[in-house]
């Protein structure tokens, strides 16, 4: 299968490449597009045909379940139920981060096929803010189910070119909606009623709507719903290794845990890029790429995180050393990501 890319850099190659995109999905293809995260993996929700398409594109295990992306409130209710005791909270936690980068854990319609929830019975859905993205789930009016546009497990594609590096000739079409916005996936929640004022909130994958933003309106739990490798995940984003290059990564805590191997040869992915760090001297590195230069700004580090780690792993290293990131605001997400990539 020949891949095309159409870039989505003018009204008129946008206005192009949308109706191209609506096309294939309502024939039962699989289309790469933009999101503000990372570039997902489309199909129509509805078509559980369409949906294995996915798995088998990206080698996905079946027992992973996708996240479906809805264009607002109306789409969400036709594929979930929400529980009474948890609606005020969903209302209130859609008008403050959608569309955006977060995504809820609940439970499904009839409607949505096995395949895409795992044969679980909840789904786990979100509405992205991406211009292009919101054009065509609007245009098409159907439910996208979307996971990341790559081979199952490793980095995620924050570029058109990441995509095609990770699936050519394995999906028919790549819109080129420029480099993602937010740079790693969206945070995964699951809800649940409590007696106090505010519910609980299970968090099952951090991302860029960060525990800060989210213990206003409820209490977070962290790693309750944790799976081990011989688990079926309950939701997306819940398998222990993921996100790795294919180089071996190595979390180094302080500088001076850092032993060479003479025989190897190491690359550097590091926060801010700073003498005081201590990580910079210490090696003889055959490819430095630093998160936020400079200025340590955590979200400048999660748009470029992936990006970086591609260039690493594609330096011909033996071994790709990284910095900690700070366990704040979405720090915890890039943190999740390095962590999850070291195993």
């Amino acid at each position: 299968m020949e891949t095309v890319t159409l870039s989505a850099g003018t009204p008129e190659e946008t206005r192009d490449a949308v109706t191209e995109a609506v096309t294939l999905l309502n024939k039962g293809s699989i289309v790469a597009l933009p999101t503000e995260t990372v570039y997902g993996l489309a199909a129509n929700a509805f078509n559980a045909e369409a949906c294995t398409a996915i798995f088998e594109a990206k080698e996905r295990p079946s027992f992973d379940p996708l996240i479906v992306h809805v264009s607002g409130k109306k789409m969400l209710d036709s594929i979930v139920n929400i529980p009474p005791d948890i609606e005020e909270t969903v209302d209130i936690l859609i008008r403050e981060f959608w569309p955006g980068p977060l995504t809820m854990v609940l439970p499904k319609k009839n409607i949505i096929p096995d395949i895409v929830t795992a044969g679980l019975q909840t789904v786990a859905v979100r509405r992205s803010k991406n211009p292009i993205f919101s054009e065509i789930i609007k245009e098409l009016d159907l439910p996208l189910a979307a996971p990341s546009a790559n081979i199952f497990g490793s980095m995620s594609p924050t570029s058109a070119t990441a995509v095609h590096t990770e699936l050519s000739n394995r999906i028919p079409l790549i819109i080129d909606g420029g480099a993602c916005s937010d740079g790693v996936e969206s945070t995964i929640i699951r809800i649940e009623s409590t007696e106090r004022p505010k519910p609980n909130f299970h968090l099952l994958r951090p991302g860029p709507v960060t525990v800060e933003m989210l213990k206003k309106f409820g209490k977070i739990l962290r790693g309750q719903d944790s799976q081990s490798e011989n688990e079926r995940p309950n939701s997306p984003g819940q398998l222990a290794s993921h996100y790795s290059p294919r180089t071996p990564l190595r979390i180094v805590n302080c500088p001076e845990n850092f032993k060479a191997d003479p025989s190897k040869s190491y690359a550097l992915l590091s926060y801010r890029g700073q003498e005081k760090d201590g990580y910079l001297s210490i090696h003889d590195w055959k490819e430095i790429q630093i998160l936020s230069p400079g200025s340590g700004k955590l979200p400048e580090a999660a748009v470029r995180f992936f990006f970086s780690l591609r260039k690493l792993d594609e330096s011909g290293a033996d071994e790709i050393i990284a910095e900690p990131i700070p366990g704040k605001g979405v720090g915890l997400a890039i943190l999740d990501r390095l962590q999850r990539a070291a195993l």
